[in-house]
């Protein structure tokens, strides 16, 4: 059966060579990567790729961290377009492999990303893009973020949402660091969850009804917290006395949680299958996308967690690869 690993990540070296070379805010994160053999070294991707079984195919995207992170707007800029002219590389030279790419872009400079999205689009093949849940620690639902939601429902593509944390934001006032990668274990829902939340309460979902929103790790907190996001949130502003929240639910179009249901989730769970029943639930059959997010997390574990849904075969045919055809448009 067909299957489009819809969340993985590749490093071209090109991109690799010219961020080391940029950034000394990479830190050791640069070693680390470079020890992820699958993320550079195409012959043991190509290898880890083979186990998973005939038909499968992967769309890439640039790892952590965000440019946004790491660089000034200029040198951001600057290494979005080199890493979106190798992914690009890469699919025109293995696409039976890499059937299609999610463009990076750098947040610092909305015209430079604007620019980007449509280069990337238009010349290079791209077929969405990917954000993170912040930009250097402020919110996607800035008035001065708008455009790029703006200029992806224009292009009927999708958005691609990766989790941004790390130790520096700590887990107690009283800690320096979050400890024991709790950062990124727990911190990173919290953030999908977060950035859906305020994406929806900001009304971008009434002023772009079309756009389509891959949210990693299925969709966060927010399928196992349906009851505190929906009936819990019914009477928000009840629990604040220093802000006004008395207009935002009567501002949506809709009730809130139905926006919430527009979000895909991705099945990249690392093997797990509890949390991928109640994304199932959640989501719905038609907003789950396969992903695995290979090289970091395993492939074969994931296809094991989907057997484990008890999935019918329309389900599992557009949760493996009908899904990402439409969304993509491949």
């Amino acid at each position: 059966m067909s299957m489009i690993d819809i969340y993985t990540h590749i490093m071209p070296e090109r991109f690799f060579t010219e961020l080391t070379n940029t950034s000394a805010k990479l830190g050791n994160i640069g070693g680390r990567m470079r020890n992820v053999k699958p993320l550079h070294d195409l012959d043991v991707r190509f290898r880890l790729m083979d186990g998973a079984g005939a038909g499968y195919q992967q769309v890439i995207s640039l790892p952590n961290p965000p440019l946004e992170d790491v660089c000034g707007a200029a040198d951001a800029r600057r290494l979005a377009a080199i890493g979106n002219d190798g992914m690009a590389e890469l699919c025109a030279k293995h696409p039976d492999r890499f059937p299609a790419f999610a463009a990076t872009i750098s947040m610092l400079d909305i015209d430079g990303a604007l620019a980007e999205i449509d280069r990337a689009v238009t010349q290079l093949g791209a077929r969405g893009i990917q954000i993170f849940t912040n930009v250097a620690g402020r919110p996607l639902d800035l008035p001065e973020y708008e455009p790029i939601f703006a200029a992806m429902a224009r292009h009927d593509l999708p958005i691609w949402m990766h989790p941004a944390r790390t130790a520096d934001m700590t887990d107690y006032e009283s800690e320096a660091k979050s400890r024991y990668e709790m950062w990124w274990c727990f911190g990173w829902p919290y953030e999908t969850s977060v950035a859906m939340t305020r994406i929806v309460f900001s009304g971008l979902l009434d002023r772009y009804p079309a756009l389509n929103i891959i949210t990693h790790h299925c969709g966060g907190m927010v399928p196992y917290f349906d009851g505190r996001v929906g009936p819990g949130l019914d009477v928000l502003g009840s629990r604040t006395l220093d802000e006004d929240y008395s207009g935002v639910l009567k501002g949506l179009k809709r009730p809130h949680m139905e926006y919430f249901h527009r979000f895909y989730g991705d099945t990249a769970m690392f093997g797990a299958s509890t949390g991928l029943h109640s994304g199932l639930k959640f989501f719905g059959a038609d907003h789950v996308v396969f992903s695995t997010d290979s090289p970091f997390a395993p492939i074969k574990e994931t296809i094991a967690a989907l057997d484990d849904l008890d999935l019918n075969a329309e389900q599992r045919a557009k949760i493996l690869s009908g899904n990402a055809r439409r969304l993509l448009k491949i």
